[in-house]
């Protein structure tokens, strides 16, 4: 739903006092088989959020066909849109999870991200990173991944995810923080960390420290957000 220009006007002068233009912003999410909930489900949660202050954001899911996508623990998804319907969309985000080990060698992935304008921001949560890595989007630039291993994702034993990450994009510059942004691609930590991207992309998107921090107050988040919001590279 589209606000009324007295209603925006309303939104805009809570936010920034005086009149300001509403920025647009659409967040495509990938989605495969074994895909981690809180990977995607976070940045999607803080776009839901923010909706509800710019009706002009908005996120949605895209996996490579128009099929039920099983995510872990069972957790299914249905996506808005396929590779073949090119959606129109400012930022691209590849999530997380063990199935991030299959879509190291996913060509339909693979090509479908270098088929977008560069205009569009490449964004990545926890191990999707990897994906990024393995094309080698990543050489030369500041890049972070999942630094706490569990059991399922220390693969080979010993190696936590960010680790690996130096392993399959060695011209990468490793980071330890919560956010990296090189321009046009943007990565997150593990897991929780999608929460920072959804900020981040807010922020990317035009929006103020304000907007952003009162998106993150009616989350009730407010203080994890003044933990993480300068933890970025």
């Amino acid at each position: 739903m589209i606000l009324s220009g007295s209603r925006r006007s309303l939104r805009c002068d809570r936010f920034a006092r005086r009149r300001c233009r509403v920025p647009s912003f659409r967040l495509g999410i990938y989605v495969f088989k074994d895909v981690e909930i809180v990977d995607f489900a976070a940045p999607h949660g803080v776009f839901s959020v923010a909706r509800r202050f710019n009706p002009e954001l908005d996120a949605f899911l895209i996996a490579d066909a128009m099929r039920p996508v099983q995510a872990q623990a069972g957790f299914t998804v249905l996506p808005n849109y396929s590779f073949i319907d090119e959606p129109a969309m400012d930022a691209f985000l590849v999530p997380g999870g063990y199935g991030t080990r299959q879509e190291l060698n996913n060509g339909r992935l693979h090509e479908y991200v270098r088929s977008l304008p560069q205009s569009t921001l490449l964004t990545s949560v926890c191990t999707g990173s990897w994906i990024y890595g393995k094309m080698g989007l990543l050489d030369g630039l500041q890049a972070t991944n999942r630094k706490e291993p569990d059991k399922v994702e220390q693969t080979p034993p010993g190696m936590a995810p960010i680790d690996r990450l130096a392993v399959i994009a060695p011209k990468a510059r490793i980071s330890r923080a919560r956010v990296v942004d090189q321009g046009r691609i943007i990565t997150a930590g593990g897991i929780t960390s999608g929460m920072e991207m959804g900020f981040h992309l807010l922020r990317r998107a035009g929006h103020d420290e304000k907007f952003i921090a009162e998106v993150a107050r009616v989350m009730e988040y407010s203080a994890a957000y003044d933990v993480y919001r300068n933890d970025r590279a």
